[in-house]
């Protein structure tokens, strides 16, 4: 599985706690082990599919206030995943 990481993502990576980014990186290593499809069974992240302007797209929690944003495309026999932004989500 490959993974592109957008430049707006990139940045907002660069200012997120650390404890965030650890997070992050410990869903990529899931990705990476597991895969995509088993990683969405975690329920610590609640992988789930976005509605309304962001239909398509889907978000991952990387603790109650922030969350990573991406989409699933599928290239050729395998999947690349991009990461569309980290945010600080607003409840």
């Amino acid at each position: 599985m490959k993974v592109i990481v957008s430049k707006q993502a990139k940045k907002q990576l660069d200012i997120i706690p650390t404890h965030i980014y650890r997070n992050y990186l410990y869903w990529l290593d899931l990705i990476e082990k597991y895969g995509l499809q088993e990683t969405r069974k975690f329920r610590g992240f609640h992988d789930e599919p976005l509605k309304g302007n962001r239909a398509g797209q889907r978000s991952v929690r990387l603790s109650k206030g922030f969350r990573a944003i991406y989409v699933e495309i599928n290239q050729n026999q395998y999947e690349v995943i991009e990461i569309i932004e980290v945010n600080k989500h607003e409840y």
